[in-house]
């Protein structure tokens, strides 16, 4: 959560630092900040509630210039969004702290500090560390000797930037739990919480490692590890495009993201496949050997990502013939479990710094794991340098918080991974053979579906009074229900539930009536008599019933049912082709009900907090 940006260079940097808060403002957007050190050596600090343009307004009035400075737009974690609260928070004259994570000692720290004579001015955790850096700064030989005493004495996660108005080129940083990526430039250097921020400035980064500290000035960027030895972290030219974050033609990032899912899905296979075979090496050196003495798959994941690992569980079991558990990894972490023989532990995430992900992978290390998979969108994250294994999905910069691409791409790289696993554990070569046929076909086939946007729009006026929903699914389709239920009231905030179709006689018919809205996803394949079976259980209870169903499935409107027609399709790719209608449907929902589409409350898109 949260967004951080610095700059240490000898143009003002201002317009840089606003800028990179823009684009990282899908990371929370409570309030944002900035700070600035002037040519007197004073910090100058503008702050404001709500949004970054908030901020920006606030900046074009207060004549603001210089060389080094922080900024930080907020999800508030300790404290309610307000002016008060946002960061950048200052102790003294010269420090100044911005800060992603939580820190959970924060408590203690704050009547330490109180007792040797600081005051607080607001309710963050954030606002101990820059006292504490003051303080240690009184006998600390310099900046990083203060930070480094002082990130000691802290528990929990961050990423933090700390200035010092007495060494005004000079800014360090210090990360645990909550990514950071230095920005290098010529005579001049930056530091973010997520590269996005600093592509109009450079395209050169190198990512810190857990408990690393480093100090940054214009023409060099030193890096201590968590022991205080001098390291250094590979710098590495980025590939994604300086626009990668723009709107163009859409509405919504959402909207465009949601279109761009044919084309990201077309990178995801891209080079993967020779002669119709999966090419192995795509998960990674040392995948073909690991996969073929695996005996178990443990998936790790939350939000979205846990909706495409439910969906490999079907696939792992029914195609590639290998046991497969699905796991909240924030329930995974602390719980006690067994550890399989040979296990493959298998974690996903769009931005791979999920907390409780990364967590569930150091606690797996510990407990035996065979090896590890990490199914992840950004190359250089956490999730991704601590696997044994990765696979990219190549899906693109993702901005909407309510995931779609990063979804879908997901999807197809876990059945690549089941098609990858199957080889070596009897899949027959007919079987590979179709499911890559499938894949081959998939981009085309999403291109057929989002024709359908326009009917999809009118049924979504239904919407515009209804506060509760119900999504229905049966095997594989079950967690795209899921995933649909949860698309809805991310951004409607329409309360949704999905269930599989099977358990509504077990209590969720109780809730049928004309007031309640049904939305069942329909593939034409071996479950779909049962599910008509369950459709009329709604039927004969009056409830009003949204299916998206197989042109071939022979599903018809009437007074109770409303069916969108969607193409025909393989049954292997039907979870991913199915998600598609439902995305438009709770983007379309969501401007009927004048929801912030892309930055919907409360959430913000990369959860590096626990």
């Amino acid at each position: 959560m949260c967004g951080i940006v610095g700059a240490v260079a000898q143009r003002d940097v201002v317009d840089i630092l606003v800028e990179g808060l823009r684009r990282l403002e899908y990371r929370g957007y409570d309030s944002a900040g900035v700070a600035i050190v002037d040519e007197n050596n004073n910090i100058n600090r503008v702050r404001r509630l709500g949004k970054v343009q908030e901020l920006a307004d606030a900046v074009k009035l207060t004549p603001l210039s210089g060389g080094t400075g922080i900024a930080h737009t907020r999800w508030a974690t300790h404290g309610a969004p307000s002016e008060i609260n946002a960061h950048p928070h200052v102790s003294g004259d010269n420090i100044a702290v911005v800060h992603n994570g939580i820190i959970e000692n924060h408590d203690e720290l704050r009547k330490k500090l109180t007792e040797l004579g600081y005051v607080f001015v607001s309710e963050t955790d954030t606002e101990v560390i820059a006292h504490l850096v003051h303080h240690e700064l009184k006998t600390a030989s310099n900046l990083t000797d203060a930070v480094q005493k002082t990130v000691k004495q802290l528990e929990g996660a961050y990423g933090t930037v700390v200035l010092d108005t007495t060494d005004k080129e000079r800014v360090v940083v210090a990360r645990s739990g909550s990514p950071l990526v230095i920005g290098y430039g010529v005579g001049e250097n930056f530091i973010a919480s997520d590269m996005m921020a600093l592509l109009p400035v450079t395209r050169k980064f190198a990512f810190l490692e857990e408990g690393d500290v480093a100090e940054i000035t214009r023409f060099e960027v030193n890096v201590f590890d968590i022991d205080g030895n001098p390291v250094v972290r590979e710098a590495k030219e980025s590939e994604v495009s300086h626009d990668a974050g723009d709107k163009g033609e859409y509405r919504h990032y959402m909207l465009k993201e949601t279109y761009e899912q044919p084309t990201a899905i077309r990178n995801t296979l891209e080079g993967r496949f020779a002669d119709n075979t999966i090419e192995t090496n795509a998960f990674g050196k040392g995948a073909d050997e690991i996969f073929k003495n695996i005996e178990h798959v443990q998936i790790i994941a939350c939000g979205t990502s846990y909706h495409s690992g439910m969906v490999a569980r079907y696939w792992l079991e029914s195609l590639a013939g290998v046991s497969c558990n699905i796991e909240i990894a924030s329930e995974f972490r602390y719980r006690k479990s067994h550890v399989p023989k040979n296990a493959l532990l298998v974690t996903i995430s769009q931005s791979g710094e999920t907390a409780d992900t990364l967590a569930a992978l150091r606690l797996a290390k510990e407990l035996g794991y065979q090896s590890s998979l990490s199914i992840c969108n950004v190359p250089g994250s956490s999730l991704v340098r601590e696997s044994d294994l990765a696979f990219m999905t190549k899906a693109g910069v993702e901005i909407g918080v309510a995931s779609t691409k990063a979804f879908t791409t997901q999807l197809v790289g876990l059945l690549m991974m089941t098609l990858a696993i199957g080889s070596h554990h009897g899949m027959s070569k007919e079987t590979q053979a179709e499911i890559t046929r499938s894949l081959q076909t998939l981009p085309n086939k999403l291109e057929e579906v989002l024709a359908l946007a326009s009917p999809i729009e009118a049924l979504a006026e239904d919407f515009a009074d209804k506060n509760h929903s119900l999504f229905l699914g049966r095997g594989d389709q079950y967690p795209i229900a899921m995933e649909g239920a949860l698309k809805l009231k991310e951004i409607s905030y329409i309360h949704a539930e999905a269930y599989a179709a099977g358990e509504l006689k077990h209590g969720p018919l109780a809730l049928i009536d004309a007031e309640m809205p049904v939305i069942v996803v329909a593939p034409k394949n071996d479950l779909i008599e049962k599910l008509k079976s369950n459709v009329e259980e709604v039927r004969a209870r009056g409830g009003l019933m949204y299916v998206f169903a197989d042109v071939d499935a022979h599903f018809e409107s009437d007074d109770t049912m409303k069916v969108i027609n969607v193409p025909h399709c393989d049954d292997i790719i039907a979870p991913i082709v199915y998600t598609l209608p439902l995305q438009l449907l709770s983007y379309y929902v969501a401007i009927i009900k004048g929801t912030d589409v892309d930055q919907p409350r409360n959430l913000a898109k990369s959860v590096t907090v626990e």
